[in-house]
């Protein structure tokens, strides 16, 4: 019988020897250091157990620097000694006739969308536009050009709303159980494990990454670095930022298809059946008219662990709209409280994305550990829910942890990266990033 439930958060104990209740690593009046620490700390504690029921004398832990620095790892890569940019021209908070909206333009068709919709060429000739506009009304066009806004909202305003209050009763991570699956016995290699960092901890365990930006990828980077087989798969018409390829990309193969041929679709849809883990992280609705939704993946891959990621939770009239981290935090009221009289502002970090990929990651090697096909819910709503609920921090200065970074390639590029934030017998697991869509779309033999 298929039976849902909802992950419970905070967990409780996975802090224990990694933070303390007065420790604060970033200037924020919300407390990001324990949504990071208990996010990563799902991980940890999910890998500890896979080991043991794997049979592997294994030590997994993490620290306190490691786990802030990779919240931002984007902000500290290098690519052959260069930071790489964060925001592009047209995306970030811009004034309205009656507040604030908060725009995401990185991706060139969501720029696009907005020097359509508005007949603009630059952020200047933007802000003249959007000056004489009300923010709802912003936020309404821009989404129906297929752009993405928010209006900037107090938290009072997002749970007056119909999104929060279809929501509200839903977990940051829904589970559904799907029956029983064997853990994958051994690797390519014929044993279980490894000299690389991981202890072989994921040897045998292949993932498809079909996911994006931040919060997916993250998930799928910490399980190539645990020794899974993963193998991203982006559309040639919708590549993926470099820089973010770069800084989420360790250990994991990258390929190209093009779900609009029936060939390459089939490809995909052979991928996926052949899969133990499956991440996806479009908008909801945009793979199952591909054959690849989430119940074409149950069918495909009966065995397989799903998760599913999604920025406002697959149900309300929000259930279907792309967001990101910052559009999130724009819309829950999150970046009122990070601002001031003046304008608003945005946690220290990407703390939804990178929260949502720990916790997401976590619950996948969960599934694996107690031998369990599951289908796994989540969304960075379910993240700010989480973190406006905590406890408001108090006291203390902000301490000045390290940065650890380690030193990886890319092809011909030489990287200086956050590795991902555990720490396996006590050394990092960090491998090199391969090549963007340099990969055969199949699975190692």
């Amino acid at each position: 019988m298929l039976r849902v439930r909802r992950v419970e958060w905070p967990t409780g104990g996975s802090l224990q020897g990694v933070v303390d209740s007065d420790s604060r690593w970033w200037d924020c009046p919300l407390d990001v250091e324990t949504l990071a620490a208990e996010a990563v700390g799902t991980v940890r504690r999910a890998a500890a157990e896979l080991a043991r029921v794997r049979g592997l004398d294994l030590h997994v832990s993490t620290t306190p620097a490691l786990i802030a620095a990779s919240f931002a790892a984007h902000e500290h890569l290098r690519v052959d000694g260069r930071p790489v940019e964060g925001w592009a021209e047209l995306s970030g908070f811009l004034p309205a006739a009656d507040g604030w909206v908060r725009l995401h333009g990185n991706y060139p068709h969501h720029a696009e969308a907005l020097r359509r919709t508005y007949g603009i060429q630059d952020r200047a000739g933007l802000e003249r536009v959007l000056t004489a506009r009300p923010a709802a009304e912003i936020e309404r066009e821009v989404t129906a050009a297929g752009g993405i806004a928010a209006r900037v909202r107090n938290r009072a305003e997002w749970e007056a709303g119909l999104q929060h209050a279809a929501r509200r009763s839903w977990g940051w991570v829904e589970v559904l159980e799907r029956g029983e699956r064997p853990i994958p016995a051994t690797g390519p290699s014929g044993d279980v494990g490894g000299a690389d960092g991981s202890g072989g901890l994921l040897d045998g365990v292949r993932v498809l990454d079909l996911t994006r930006v931040i919060a997916g990828p993250t998930a799928s980077q910490l399980l190539a670095c645990l020794g899974a087989d993963v193998l991203r798969v982006d559309p040639p018409h919708r590549p993926e930022i470099i820089a973010q390829h770069l800084s989420t990309g360790m250990g994991k193969r990258s390929a190209i298809l093009d779900l609009r041929d029936a060939g390459q679709r089939e490809r995909a849809r052979t991928l996926a059946a052949g899969a133990d883990v499956i991440l996806t992280g479009y908008r909801p609705g945009m793979l199952a008219r591909h054959g690849l939704g989430i119940e074409d993946l149950t069918e495909l891959a009966p065995h397989a662990v799903i998760g599913a990621l999604s920025a406002w939770g697959e149900s309300g009239p929000w259930g279907e709209r792309a967001g990101f981290d910052s559009i999130v935090q724009a819309a829950t009221g999150i970046a009122e409280l990070c601002g001031s009289a003046e304008r608003p502002g945005a946690l220290p970090v990407q703390a939804l994305d990178h929260a949502t990929g720990h916790r997401l990651a976590g619950a996948v090697l969960e599934a694996l550990a107690a031998g369990c096909a599951r289908t796994i819910r989540i969304s960075l709503l379910g993240a700010a829910d989480a973190l406006l609920a905590l406890p408001r921090p108090h006291g203390g200065g902000v301490a000045e942890l390290p940065v650890p970074r380690v030193r990886v390639r890319s092809g011909g590029s030489r990287l200086f990266a956050v590795p991902p934030p555990l720490l396996v017998d006590g050394r990092t697991i960090e491998r090199d990033v391969p090549e963007y869509g340099a990969a055969a779309p199949v699975w190692r033999e």
